[in-house]
């Protein structure tokens, strides 16, 4: 019985210097702790460069969009009468040539029914010409200034060496603008046979 005893206690005593031991490998060397491996690391380190990329990409692709929305917006505004508008210009030709077919002579002289009917025209093509202005379309007065074939249509040359060759010396037809859009180019008579005109500063 007393045997029995000390050969518990001696189990036990064996049992918590046991317990309070680190773990040993088959070598007799304590097992090292588990770290993370350089490659999920690197594929981590990967993954997120490229959703940080496509992130960048996105909101890139959101901004071109909403310049452009807004461009598209703005000429939609600009340009939704081009058509209506170019329509109307054939009502502000008749009207300058009902004014232009009586003569300055008759003019100066009107009175009377006529004086009111002249005058009535000229304020109708005013009260035109404001209303075609309010919606972006602008008449084009191209007299005295240089040609621009951007703008301007040539229909003939007149030999006038007092102005610059490529002087717009007569306008057959005005023409019109509409925001930054030709909408009807003028039609015009351009000198010839005058000096060069100077360059212009881009040219130098």
């Amino acid at each position: 019985m007393m045997m029995s005893d000390m050969e518990h206690d001696g189990r036990r005593e064996d049992a918590s210097r046991s317990a309070g031991e680190a773990p040993e490998t088959g070598f007799g060397e304590a097992a090292p702790e588990a770290q993370p491996g350089a490659e999920a690391l690197a594929s981590l380190s990967a993954e997120r460069d490229e959703l940080k990329d496509r992130v960048l990409r996105t909101l890139a692709e959101m901004e071109n969009l909403r310049r452009r929305t807004e461009r598209e917006v703005a000429d939609a505004r600009t340009y939704a009468v081009t058509n209506f508008a170019r329509d109307m210009l054939n009502v502000a030709d008749n009207v300058r040539r009902a004014i232009e077919s009586v003569p300055a002579e008759a003019r100066a002289g009107a009175d009377g029914a006529l004086k009111s009917l002249l005058d009535g025209i000229e304020l109708t093509e005013r009260d035109l010409a404001k209303t075609l202005e309010r919606h972006g379309v602008k008449i084009v007065e191209p007299q005295g200034q240089r040609f621009d074939p951007n703008r301007h249509q040539a229909m003939f040359e007149v030999p006038n060496p007092d102005v610059p060759a490529g002087t717009v010396v007569q306008v057959v037809q005005s023409g019109y603008v509409i925001g930054d859009r030709v909408l009807r180019p003028a039609l015009v008579g351009v000198a010839k046979g005058g000096p060069k005109p100077a360059p212009t500063p881009d040219a130098a």
